[in-house]
């Protein structure tokens, strides 16, 4: 029984990495360049695209268990329909798919659009998958540390409304929990959501 894990060397999919490696997971990193990657002790780096169909097909041979993260590019929706076709393809018991906070309320941004789309093609397929939906990354917010520390005023265009955020460290947990949830169940479980957000009922 494995467990593929997409967006393998990226912020969240690292994370993923180490948190299943620890719990004694069977992991395989789907990564363009596995001999140059670098992964946990023990996870497999097997090289291949979400977008590209034949190496994913290989990359799924014999895995139990898919974790979906696509990255946010022009063909993003089409990637992750793709990609959850292969894994239907290939049998694939349980998958948790890298949704985003609130998809459906904001259609207007193609990147909320796709992946409220791939949600309700998860839905309407009755795929075993568990939609995980983080609101916006805390640590998006290093990229303007300067700007931010500089005046001392933390500022977002956003009025008076608050905003959601929620830590990568978090996701990855929420991510690893429900991997571990579907690889060790007997058989295919229903979809699932989740939303992985603050508290602050305003945000």
């Amino acid at each position: 029984m494995t467990i593929l894990v997409t967006g393998s060397t990226g912020t969240i999919g690292s994370q993923v990495l180490t948190h299943l490696q620890r719990q004694g997971a069977e992991v395989h990193a789907l990564t363009r360049s596995p001999e140059r990657a670098q992964v946990p002790a023990g996870v497999i780096p097997v090289g291949g695209e979400v977008g590209d169909i034949d190496s994913l097909r290989s990359a799924l041979a014999g895995v139990s268990t898919l974790f979906l993260l696509v990255p946010n590019l022009a063909d993003e929706l089409t990637q992750a329909m793709l990609a959850l076709t292969v894994a239907r393809e290939a049998g694939v018991k349980g998958i948790v798919y890298l949704s985003v906070f609130k998809g459906e309320a904001y259609a207007d941004v193609p990147h909320f659009a796709g992946k409220a789309t791939v949600e309700r093609m998860i839905q309407a397929l009755g795929l075993p998958a568990t939609m995980l939906r983080p609101a916006y990354f805390i640590q998006n917010d290093l990229r303007q540390k300067d700007l931010l520390l500089g005046p001392g005023v933390y500022g977002a265009p956003v009025g008076g409304r608050g905003v959601s955020m929620v830590d990568i460290r978090d996701i990855a947990a929420a991510a690893t929990a429900e991997l571990l949830r579907r690889e060790q169940a007997p058989g295919p479980l229903p979809h699932d959501a989740y939303d992985v957000d603050s508290s602050d009922p305003t945000a």
